[in-house]
């Protein structure tokens, strides 16, 4: 393996932001109108898919292994529109997975498991070994769906912006926010169009926001052959379900949102929302740790922050050994926040910081390792490239007046993070992009016609904090499930009763919890 350097991190925050997406900005874009009359739709909506095995729709040994444990996962591709106004113009093929109901069937339940960049039909087959240990009815009562948004894993084209050794040595860094990364315009477009040759072209790189993928799902609806949408989001993908739901609000049946991202925040506000969060899930994670006779933060927790930053801030300059390369500071960082994501993941971070101090960087480089789903061969999914992508086409530019801003506030809000030195050039990766977002904010205010919601949110979320699901469940006129505890999403998991009960009443019987109802981890 080797280093894990400033380009690595990039590629961790780069997920990191496209769940902690964020006050708007001048230059906002206009938010989108519904999609028009449907109009040279019929040959999509009308095609078969052809079902086959799994193996080829994988990018990792990791992925074969799970996905292999699923008995009856299926695997095709849909075709569906590059460009939605032009029906008749170039396609795309977009990978989707099947585990058919084992019972009384309702009909589909689509997933989206976060990013954005997640592999949903990775994602379907640990969604299946989740609800199958926790014996959910859902297996019985639907055909589990997963797919890959336009630009993920196995759809084709897929973003491609880098290879694997590159990504290995951090040769090609993808954002500048939370990280120590200082750009140019010609690094910035460079990027661009190295992305744009591995990916498609131009026009691909054009058409991959949110807005184009919720088409791609109502395609999908169709041609499984499901009049209502029942869908399963986490992260990201409460985004997703959000702007499919204004698009398309008479065409869904039930929508559950878990880790909920809040529609009204601008990308500058939540992206600093967002790193406060995982400020909170280090100060918890730190008390803990203080807790521990050799706990290398020290036993004062009000010191924690600053133990960390006397273990960590030597790196910018001297990085140490870590899996055969190196680790630098903002390696560092990225393996702690990697881990910050779940509480069983705390005693991870703590070893990492303990070998810190040794002089080593293997358990925190492994943690950045596992969390962006390079495998021991060293082969990586594209969840860091597709993720910057499609954040492209959704959030807001910045001027890298306004990005040195955001990254200063984003060191304020997470302290732990900040390197100590002077930086400037945190432009945005997007600012030679072929074009101009398409997400708008806010956006899902207002909707008609949409059926009850239920959002799911853990109180202690390090990366889409509670009260802004709060918001989006009051954006929806939906429900909120409040469960008590720490971690980032909870329901495929199937480990908590309460949850799995309160999502299987609202996704089979759209019965909804009572208001202030809550479950604990």
């Amino acid at each position: 393996m080797s280093e894990l350097t400033k380009g690595r991190l990039s590629r961790m925050v780069a997920g990191l932001a496209a769940i902690a997406l964020a006050v708007p900005l001048a230059a906002c874009a206009e938010k989108a109108e519904e999609p028009e009359d449907q109009a040279g739709l019929d040959r999509f909506h009308q095609q078969t898919l052809e079902w086959t095995g799994c193996g080829d729709y994988t990018a990792t040994e990791t992925e074969r292994t799970i996905m292999g444990l699923v008995p009856g996962l299926e695997c095709t591709r849909m075709t569906a529109p590059l460009d939605y106004g032009d029906p008749d113009g170039r396609t795309i093929q977009v990978a989707v997975a099947r585990h058919a109901a084992k019972g009384e069937r309702i009909g589909s339940l689509l997933t989206n498991p976060g990013g954005p960049g997640g592999s949903g039909v990775f994602g379907a087959a640990t969604t299946v070994l989740g609800l199958t240990e926790a014996r959910s009815p859902l297996l019985d009562r639907f055909d589990l769906i997963g797919f890959d948004p336009r630009g993920v894993g196995s759809t084709e084209p897929a973003v491609d912006c880098h290879t694997d050794a590159e990504a290995d040595r951090g040769d090609v860094p993808l954002t500048t926010q939370g990280t120590t990364v200082q750009w140019t315009g010609e690094d910035t477009r460079a990027v661009v169009e190295r992305c744009a040759r591995g990916s498609g072209g131009a026009d691909a790189l054009a058409h991959l926001g949110t807005r184009d993928v919720a088409r791609d799902m109502d395609v999908l609806r169709a041609v499984l052959g499901d009049e209502k949408l029942s869908f399963l989001g986490q992260s990201y993908g409460t985004r997703l379900g959000a702007v499919y739901a204004e698009q398309f609000p008479r065409n869904v049946r039930a929508m559950l949102l878990d880790g909920a991202i809040d529609s009204r925040q601008g990308t500058v506000e939540r992206r600093v929302f967002a790193f406060s969060g995982f400020q909170a899930a280090f100060d918890k994670m730190a008390a803990a740790c203080a807790r521990q006779d050799d706990c290398p933060l020290g036993r004062d927790p009000r010191r924690t922050t600053t133990e960390f930053q006397k273990i960590v801030r030597p790196l910018y300059a001297k990085p140490v050994p870590a899996l055969g390369g190196e680790l630098d500071f903002d390696g560092a960082v990225g393996g702690v926040i990697s881990g910050l994501y779940t509480q069983s993941a705390w005693p991870r971070i703590i070893k990492g910081l303990t070998q810190l101090r040794e002089g080593r960087g293997d358990e925190l480089a492994q943690l950045g390792f596992d969390f962006a789903g390079r495998d021991a061969k060293g082969a990586w999914t594209n969840f860091a490239e597709a993720n910057y992508a499609i954040n492209c086409m959704d959030e807001q530019r910045l001027t890298e007046e306004q990005g040195n801003e955001l990254r200063a506030a984003i060191f304020e809000a997470a302290p732990f993070m900040d390197p100590g030195v002077a930086l400037t050039g945190a432009r945005d990766g997007c600012e030679h992009w072929p074009a101009e977002p398409t997400l708008g904010f806010p956006y899902a205010e207002d909707i008609e016609g949409l059926p009850r919601t239920l959002v799911v949110s853990i109180t202690g979320d390090p990366t889409t904090p509670h009260s802004g699901a709060e918001r989006l469940a009051g954006t929806l006129g939906g429900a909120l499930l409040t469960v008590h505890g720490e971690s980032h999403t909870i329901v495929t998991a199937g480990t908590n009763a309460c949850v799995n009960k309160a999502a299987a009443d609202y996704l089979i019987d759209l019965k909804t919890p009572a208001e202030g109802a809550s479950c604990t981890l």
